[in-house]
C-alpha cells in the first residue's frame, strides 16, 4: 500500500503508536503537567471530559505521521530506514516543534516546566513515528 514512496500502513501504525505513547507519557506526568498549568486535579475534573481533544490529537498525529513519512521519503530511494526516521524526527522537532513551543509559551507566560513536559511529549511522538515509519520502509 504505497503512493509516492509512502507506506500508508506505516503512517497509520505510527499515528496509533505515538498516540499510545502520549497517553502513557501524560499519565506518568499528570501531576507535574497540572502543576505546570497551575491547575489542581479538582479544577481539571471540573472542566468535564469531552472526547474532542482526543479526537483532535488523533487526527493531528495522523497528519504529523503523513508529513513525516513524506519528508523521510524525500531522502531518496532506499533511505527510509529506522535511523533516518529518527534523525528526521529530531530535525523536525528541533526546527519546528520546539522552537514554536518556546516562542508561544514564552509570550503566553507559561511555566518552563510546561514547555519541557509538552516538548518532551512531542519529541517522543516524533521519535516513535520516525522509528515506525523507518521500520516499515517503503
Amino acid at each position: 500500500m504505497q503512493f509516492a514512496g509512502m507506506n500508508y500502513w506505516a503512517i497509520l501504525v505510527a499515528a496509533v503508536a505515538s498516540f499510545a505513547f502520549g497517553s502513557i507519557y501524560y499519565m506518568a506526568l499528570a501531576r507535574q503537567w497540572l502543576g505546570a498549568l497551575g491547575l489542581s486535579e479538582a479544577d481539571f475534573k471540573a472542566r468535564g471530559r469531552s472526547p474532542l481533544p482526543f479526537i483532535k490529537a488523533a487526527v493531528a498525529q495522523l497528519v504529523m505521521a503523513f508529513v513525516l513519512a513524506g519528508l523521510i521519503g524525500h531522502l531518496g530511494p532506499g533511505q527510509v530506514t529506522p535511523l533516518n526516521g529518527v534523525i528526521s524526527a529530531l530535525f523536525v522537532w528541533a526546527g519546528f516543534v520546539a522552537t514554536t513551543m518556546v516562542v508561544n509559551h514564552g509570550f503566553q507566560g507559561a511555566k518552563t516546566a510546561l514547555t519541557l513536559i509538552d516538548g518532551g511529549h512531542w519529541l517522543g511522538v516524533l521519535l516513535v513515528q520516525g522509528l515506525v515509519i523507518g521500520l516499515f520502509g517503503v
